[in-house]
């Protein structure tokens, strides 16, 4: 497997640029399974291992992919197998998605129950709740979801939960069902929003997007699409921690600013300046240019993670390297998953005076960190060991990278960029 070794204490400057969001890129790519007729281009698509990963499960049921560097075409119209099997799915939890479409266009569908990060239960009993208020007749058995319904129908649904794939799932099974979809306490994150801008485009009739309450009308068919992808708001935020460790100053391009006020306000208050200093308009999407610069002594806080709009669960343990090194006593408190501390054993093993109790870990800095051979236990665990290490004294080296290049895109050669001593050593064939 390949690892990534990083020796501290640089001070990172210069610019670079915040690429596609995975978490929109991967719902949207699912959605032109609702496409029957044509090609539908997608841009600024993120080159990363769950993309990957969906590309090769839509061409398994008979779509036709072409990519080439950040744009994808995709041509729905020969889908002839209705199946996301175990060997896809269980490497990325987010091949659920297809699971609503496929119902929605075809009337049948088998997905296998998904696996993905190791961060906790994300049971999908959301998901087919839902769906059989649409009519869908649904059961679980050997592992996977078997649905079918000869026509999907409107439905007045109200989530337990915010749930994130399940409003997607829906959203997108209720462009083409017969009727009106009322979902209610519905998941708000701009990646929904994205989604639901993609649709309409297509020709989906969908209002209340970034609110906890979603209509959607639904229409005969959608007719294929090109649609740019929104900037990744977690891959920019993790990019500012990386500015506030290393007491950095650079420019961060293509920013989704308006779409991070908790995260921004939260590293603010640690001390940071982040100012924007250039708009940009791209296909419809705000984004900013913005000066990030890490200022020393960093304050320490407390941080709880809520679903959108609240400091969101995917920047907690980057966040929480950023307080290793703030003044003070800060407490984090995980509300949206119940095992995602796993990184504080690595990050103990390179200094930081963590403590766990419960669902909140607390952080008494600011401490010294050295560099020390960790292991990644998940996709943003993996971010806050490469951080920490920046901040180390030394040289740290991160094992079980995969998870990285599941959401961030040469995330090493991103931080090279920005004067970051960085590099990956790729493992040998045996």
């Amino acid at each position: 497997m390949d690892t990534i070794i990083v020796r501290g204490g640089r001070q990172l400057s210069g610019e670079v640029e915040v690429s596609g969001a995975k978490n929109a890129a991967l719902p949207i790519l699912a959605s032109s399974l609702l496409v029957s007729r044509g090609c539908s281009r997608f841009t600024n698509v993120p080159r990363l291992r769950d993309i990957s990963t969906i590309c090769t499960l839509l061409s398994t049921m008979g779509a036709r992919i072409d990519a080439h560097e950040e744009t994808i075409d995709i041509d729905a119209s020969g889908v002839s197998f209705l199946e996301a099997s175990y060997d896809l799915v269980k490497t990325m939890r987010a091949s659920i998605l297809v699971l609503g479409p496929l119902l929605a266009r075809f009337g049948e569908a088998a997905v296998s129950l998904p696996g993905g990060c190791a961060i906790g239960a994300r049971p999908v009993n959301l998901h087919i709740s839902g769906l059989e208020m649409m009519g869908a007749s649904i059961k679980v058995e050997h592992g996977y979801i078997y649905g079918r319904a000869r026509r999907l129908h409107g439905a007045d649904i109200t989530f337990d939960l915010p749930t994130v794939t399940g409003t997607e799932n829906l959203v997108m099974a209720a462009t083409l069902a017969q009727g009106t979809t009322i979902l209610r306490n519905a998941a708000r994150e701009p990646e929904i929003g994205d989604l639901a801008s993609c649709l309409r485009r297509m020709g989906a009739r969908i209002e209340g997007d970034g609110t906890a309450t979603i209509t959607i009308e639904g229409v005969e068919e959608l007719h294929p699409v090109e649609y740019e992808i929104m900037p990744d708001r977690i891959e920019a935020a993790t990019l500012m921690v990386a500015a506030g460790v290393t007491s950095g100053d650079f420019l961060l391009k293509n920013c989704p600013f308006g779409n991070m006020g908790a995260e921004i306000g939260k590293l603010q208050e640690a001390g940071m300046i982040i100012n924007p200093v250039d708009k940009r308009e791209k296909s419809g999407h705000d984004a900013l240019d913005v000066r990030v610069v890490g200022q020393r002594p960093l304050a320490g806080l407390d941080v709880k993670t809520m679903p959108y709009p609240g400091f969101p669960t995917d920047m907690q343990a980057q966040f929480m390297v950023l307080m290793c090194l703030a003044r003070g006593t800060s407490v984090i408190t995980e509300t949206v998953f119940e095992n995602r501390f796993m990184h504080v054993f690595e990050l103990q093993r390179m200094g930081a005076d963590i403590e766990v109790e419960g669902r909140s870990a607390i952080i008494k800095g600011p401490q010294k960190l050295s560099g020390a051979p960790v292991m990644a236990s998940d996709l943003r665990a993996s971010a806050s060991l490469v951080l920490a290490g920046l901040a180390a004294e030394g040289e740290t080296i991160v094992s079980r990278v995969y998870h990285l290049d599941r959401g961030y895109f040469q995330f090493e050669k991103k931080l090279q960029a920005l004067g970051a001593d960085i590099w990956r050593e790729t493992a040998k064939a045996v």
